[in-house]
């Protein structure tokens, strides 16, 4: 049965190669939680500017609100989730995707997730079955479904409707043999050819294209865009 996952992309405050720092209330910056046999589990940790997911350990997914979340005095974790978690710094408070993985091997797969009406846009296919929103994946209250084949990680927006983190969407699609090649990505408003990867001349109308599920290749182009 395939896997669906969650994580998110974020840095942790470099700490190698400094000297050790004067005790303070909040000298420890990652905390270890771990829900075994789905049990709910609170663990201490001092955060006034918030608490983040530093690094999941367990292969059930770790979804804030759903299988953690924090308090007043630290972070709980339930049903299998494991993983490591951070303080939110200054240094550390920069914008983050809320990314989840979801995968079908040809059959219909369910991800949970704690959506409160944020919307979900495709970060990135994986699969060679192309990703359609509304026919291969799409979603419900409070989970996203894959089907037909369609494994991709998806970013999940701001409840509050801002929209999603405005961080550049890189992605290397590539027609390989001179056949068409459909790499989905969901835009808002266009892509742009960043870097020609391949030795024949990659010219938009001709030999790629795009649509609002992705970016399109043909006829050996290859190359590096960005969606917006």
């Amino acid at each position: 049965m395939r896997m669906c996952s969650s994580l998110l992309l974020l840095a942790l405050p470099a700490m190698a190669g400094a000297a050790a720092p004067a005790p303070s209330r909040y000298a420890d910056q990652v905390v270890r939680c771990e829900s075994r046999d789905m049990e709910r589990v609170h663990c201490d940790l001092e955060a006034p500017g918030g608490i983040q997911l530093a690094r999941q350990l367990s292969e059930r997914s770790c979804i804030r609100e759903s299988t953690w979340g924090a308090d007043a005095s630290g972070v709980w974790v339930s049903h299998g989730c494991r993983a490591e978690f951070s303080r939110i710094t200054p240094a550390s408070a920069r914008p983050t995707r809320r990314v989840i993985r979801c995968e079908s091997s040809g059959r219909p797969q369910s991800c949970p997730v704690i959506l409160r009406g944020a919307p979900v846009r495709l970060l990135k296919q994986h699969s060679a079955m192309p990703c359609r929103e509304g026919h291969s994946w799409g979603v419900k209250r409070n989970e996203l479904w894959v089907t037909r084949g369609c494994q991709g990680e998806f970013e999940v927006g701001a409840e509050d409707g801002s929209g999603f983190v405005d961080i550049p969407r890189k992605l290397v699609c590539e027609s390989k043999g001179g056949l068409r090649r459909e790499c989905g990505v969901s835009v808002q408003h266009r892509v742009t050819l960043l870097r020609q990867l391949s030795g024949t001349p990659c010219e938009e109308g001709r030999n790629w294209g795009w649509t609002r599920d992705g970016v399109w290749v043909d006829k050996g182009c290859r190359a590096e865009f960005s969606a917006d």
